[in-house]
């Protein structure tokens, strides 16, 4: 998954006709897979695909999702005309506290951090390679020469497994289509500033967005994959928000974006 500095930070889809954008996943890999079988079906010359963060998170099966979104990365670009460009991953919130944890030996406070790592579900990440939060603690204690050997023996052991590290190396802040008719994000952005300047706030959302009442920096739509109410697929006039609870017993979501921002499909697979 090479990268270049056009698309280091944001993702550029070009020459696309339609755009499926797929939701918050929380470590749910057996509805990933059946999310794919039916995008695979409906699939047509010209789409493109967007996935919308938080890969890693409650569910039971971290390394079997990120196995899968390989999986279906390589068998969409098997397809005519279709570059690595047409496929974009984005960094959701689980994805930012991962690599936080990964250099956790930095912060100020590092056994307060990690409690709040944990309150938000990084120990599912923790057991899909092979760590417990216990044992993070445990060195934390020890200090920061300690912690730094295990955040190191941390990344070494998800390069363990192929392709693991190369998605969390691609991970882009949003998305846009090339003529500026779609944007995508994770949970949501400040609307007074624009894409260049946002910061946090594409992870970890603004209170503004869900108001949005005008378009934002002549986008028809933006597309954003993540809501702490998990209320589906919600429709305004500026913004779609697709979350239904994927991880939370709930159900993963994907929708089909024409260039006007209307949605052509969408898919609820039940988790």
């Amino acid at each position: 998954m090479k990268t270049t500095k056009y698309n280091e930070k944001f993702g550029c889809l070009a020459c696309a006709k339609r755009v499926w954008a797929v939701a918050s996943i929380h470590g749910e890999a057996e509805a990933l897979k059946a999310l794919h079988d039916e995008i695979a079906r409906r699939w047509k010359s010209g789409d493109r695909l967007v996935y919308l963060g938080n890969y890693l998170g409650r569910g039971g099966a971290v390394r079997e999702v990120l196995d899968e979104l390989l999986s279906f990365r390589i068998n969409r670009l098997c397809l005519p005309g279709m570059m690595p460009e047409d496929i974009v991953f984005l960094r959701g919130a689980q994805e930012e506290i991962w690599r936080g944890l990964l250099q956790i030996q930095l912060a100020p406070q590092p056994a307060s951090l990690l409690e709040w790592m944990l309150a938000n579900d990084v120990g599912g990440a923790l057991a899909a390679y092979g760590e417990t939060a216990e044992n993070a603690k445990r060195h934390i204690r020890e200090g920061i020469l300690a912690t730094t050997k295990w955040t190191n023996r941390l990344r070494e052991q998800m390069r363990a497994y192929p392709g693991h590290n190369d998605i969390f190396i691609a991970l882009r802040r949003a998305a846009y289509t090339e003529n500026g008719e779609l944007l995508f994000v994770h949970a949501g952005l400040d609307p007074a500033r624009p894409v260049i300047e946002q910061n946090d706030d594409f992870w970890w959302g603004h209170p503004r967005f869900k108001s949005l009442d005008k378009s934002y920096y002549g986008f028809a739509k933006v597309i954003c994959g993540y809501e702490r109410q998990h209320r589906g697929l919600t429709v305004m006039p500026y913004t779609v928000t697709i979350d239904g609870g994927s991880g939370f017993g709930g159900e993963l979501l994907a929708a089909c974006f024409t260039m006007d921002g209307e949605i052509a499909d969408q898919i609820a697979i039940p988790t």
